[in-house]
């Protein structure tokens, strides 16, 4: 058996932070749960685990102010935010602030390992893959290049920049306002313009596999769909 992959757990509620602490250690996961955020963040400092499952509310630090420390430090690593919360407003804040995933408790186990596991194969792109399948094509994100048929076709550092995230997040939504903060450093409209060009211009280069669409979903943001 591989070696267990570290994931930080930070929830308040014990009984619910060791039902997910007991599961996940049982799916080959080394669990660090932690019951406020402060604690959390001595944690991640010490133990350099790969993924974070925050609660947002938590006792002298909340997980939304621990994950914007730790993204001052880390612009990669996984974030899961948990929250009793479901204003859209909150989804939005926890995107902002640079979480991948979210779920609204209460959730079942299945679906937060199935996020967990989806983040980390993500994470492949990050550390060392270069070659990603895309359809018929091959990306390169190393050397933004797309390749179908052994014909090969550079993209600017922007398109390649947006397709990797596009990649990432794959049949989700890749929400507006954290994409263009990620690339553009701001959410103005005249970066929101830009960003639909660089769109147009990916669907055209993506044009000759009918299978791969970028669908733009009104008001939040787009999905990359293969």
């Amino acid at each position: 058996m591989s070696n267990p992959v570290k994931i930080l757990l930070a929830e308040d509620e014990p009984s619910l932070g060791q039902i997910i602490k007991e599961s996940l250690e049982t799916r080959n996961f080394e669990v660090l749960l932690c019951a406020d955020g402060e604690l959390a963040y001595a944690t991640y400092k010490r133990e350099n685990p790969l993924l974070l499952v925050l609660d947002v509310m938590m006792p002298k630090k909340d997980g939304f102010t621990l994950a914007k420390e730790i993204r001052q430090e880390n612009p990669d690593i996984p974030i899961i935010f948990l929250t009793a919360k479901s204003q859209t407003e909150d989804v939005v804040q926890g995107f902002n602030l640079g979480g991948n995933d979210y779920l609204r408790k209460p959730f079942s186990m299945e679906e937060l390992i199935v996020r967990i596991n989806a983040l980390l194969k993500r994470g492949d792109y990050e550390n060392g893959t270069e070659i990603i399948k895309l359809g018929d094509y091959l990306f390169n994100f190393k050397n933004q290049t797309l390749i179908l048929n052994g014909q090969s076709e550079t993209l600017t550092h922007r398109e390649s920049e947006l397709l990797h995230h596009l990649i990432q997040h794959k049949n989700q939504v890749l929400e507006r306002s954290f994409i263009l903060k990620k690339l553009w450093g701001d959410d103005d409209f005249f970066n929101a313009r830009s960003m639909d060009v660089f769109i147009t211009k990916l669907r055209k280069k993506l044009k000759d596999d009918p299978s791969i669409q970028i669908i733009n979903v009104r008001g939040y943001g787009y999905k990359l769909i293969f």
